[in-house]
């Protein structure tokens, strides 16, 4: 295992974390987590030199909290750091931080290393953690001992990103989204670079896009094929080049020196013994040749998008309240990625009033389109693909 820098904190976290988010499951709900397995592939990792495991409250149904206090037995607790995570969205009074807290610490049964705000965007940072004094709470749960370290993880535009770093000194570190096809969406490099300027440990979640980059379309994998076997024919022969689709993006990931570490959300064992794997070479760095495969990778990913909207949200807002922007990059994603379970799930997430069906074909959006996008069509569509029929 190789180690990297955590911000300003004497602390060096193995370049591969542990994410407790998709582990095996012993039934159909997310929460009936194969304990068994799911212990034995956290005790290889640990034993492999992972010393990061990242959880959240709501993670498993409720249950990976639980579940990794009970499996971090065995003295296993003790050679690694947790990070666990407030459910900032559920956060209505201002007692509702300490609530929470202790009731995570009851469930984990130990200490929590690492403490953040969970998926912070401009609204909760307005409207939860700014209305209810969390910034307050948190620093009495820092001086208390109840917390090692304060930091957030985020979901919203570089703008954003900037307004909540400026909004308090107590941060030490933040987690973003973070791969080759998101060098320009959320925080991206800009933000990656600005925490890392400001002296913030930066955890990447998402390096595989939720697993999309690790199931290329025929095409993509046709090019990783050929790229692969056209550099092994003019590069020298002590040059590393990654192994699969997985490796190219985690690679490109570690290729940042300001990624404090990677977060996979591992559900085999045998997923562990790769990435372990893979980490083990996280500081050969990718040369020009190799970032120009991924560039090409990127590239055929976008010109298969079907829809060339921009997230530029012109189009908002919808009279009717319809997610246009969201249920447009779902779609996109379904169709680019070959991941229409995956869109169908992020569907879900939507509120039902604000999904595509909402949509009365006014025309509104698409006169202020910039991109000249006929979304009321395009929505019709999304809402065929990604609408899934209640049992």
């Amino acid at each position: 295992m190789q180690y990297r820098r955590f911000g300003n904190l004497d602390f060096r976290p193995s370049a591969l974390g542990f994410g407790a988010m998709r582990l095996p499951l012993a039934g159909k709900e997310s929460k009936d987590i194969d304990r068994d397995e799911a212990r034995c592939m956290l005790h290889r990792a640990v034993d492999l030199g992972v010393n990061y495991v990242d959880t959240a409250y709501n993670y498993h149904g409720g249950e990976s909290e639980a579940w990794l206090g009970w499996a971090l037995g065995d003295g296993y607790r003790e050679r690694v750091k947790i990070a666990t995570k407030l459910p900032t969205w559920k956060v209505e009074r201002r007692d509702d931080f300490d609530r929470y807290l202790d009731e995570q610490l009851a469930r984990l049964g130990t200490s929590i290393d690492f403490y953040l705000l969970h998926s912070l965007d401009a609204d909760t940072w307005r409207d939860n953690v700014l209305a209810h004094d969390v910034l307050v709470s948190a620093e009495r749960a820092l001086g208390d001992g109840r917390i090692g370290h304060f930091g957030f993880s985020f979901h919203d535009t570089y703008e954003a990103f900037v307004e909540i770093l400026g909004g308090t000194d107590l941060w030490e570190l933040c987690q973003i989204q973070y791969n080759y096809m998101d060098e320009e969406h959320q925080a991206g490099t800009k933000g990656l670079e600005y925490a890392h300027a400001k002296g913030l440990a930066v955890i990447v979640m998402e390096p595989l896009r939720g697993g999309q980059l690790a199931r290329p379309t025929p095409d993509v994998a046709a090019l990783w094929a050929v790229a692969r076997r056209d550099l092994e024919s003019c590069v020298p022969s002590a040059v590393c080049l990654p192994e699969s689709p997985v490796e190219w993006a985690l690679r490109w990931v570690w290729d940042h020196p300001e990624v404090s570490l990677l977060l996979s959300g591992m559900s085999t064992l045998e997923q562990v013994e790769q990435n372990v794997h893979y980490a083990s070479r996280s500081s050969e760095p990718l040369g020009a040749a190799e970032h120009e495969v991924v560039d090409r990778v990127r590239d055929a990913y976008r010109d298969a998008i079907p829809i060339a909207c921009t997230g530029c949200k012109y189009c908002l807002p919808c009279p009717n309240k319809v997610a246009i922007p969201d249920i447009l990059e779902l779609y996109n994603d379904a169709i680019a990625y070959a991941d229409v379970d995956g869109a169908r799930l992020g569907y879900t997430w939507i509120d039902e009033a604000e999904r595509a069906d909402a949509c009365t074909q006014c025309g509104e959006c698409e006169e202020r389109c910039p991109q000249g996008i006929a979304i009321t069509g395009w929505l019709e569509r999304a809402q065929g693909l990604l609408a899934v029929a209640e049992d």
